[in-house]
């Protein structure tokens, strides 16, 4: 995940996102849920966000992205996005 990470930190679009990734239990169901949870264009201020959000929230799974400005997301190779698999609820 490290190496996701770094990838994501370094790439050359100029925006930083930041996702979440998690289950929540609704009562009897229980929900995956993807957030967009920090946005930025200082990817050092992005590194030390991550690593906060990581750091309080260990069962999360965050991943961080970067993304070109003005571009339809769903016509790259890979945008921002977690998978929550059917395992993952339950």
């Amino acid at each position: 995940m490290e190496e996701l990470i770094k990838m994501g930190l370094n790439g050359e679009a100029p925006l930083k996102l930041i996702l979440c990734g998690n289950v929540q239990n609704t009562g009897s169901d229980k929900v995956g849920v993807v957030s967009v949870v920090y946005a930025t264009t200082n990817k050092v201020l992005a590194e030390e966000k991550i690593r906060k959000f990581m750091a309080e929230n260990p069962d999360h799974y965050y991943m961080v992205y970067s993304v070109p400005l003005d571009i339809d997301l769903t016509k790259l190779a890979h945008y921002p996005s977690i998978a929550i698999d059917k395992s993952d609820l339950e």
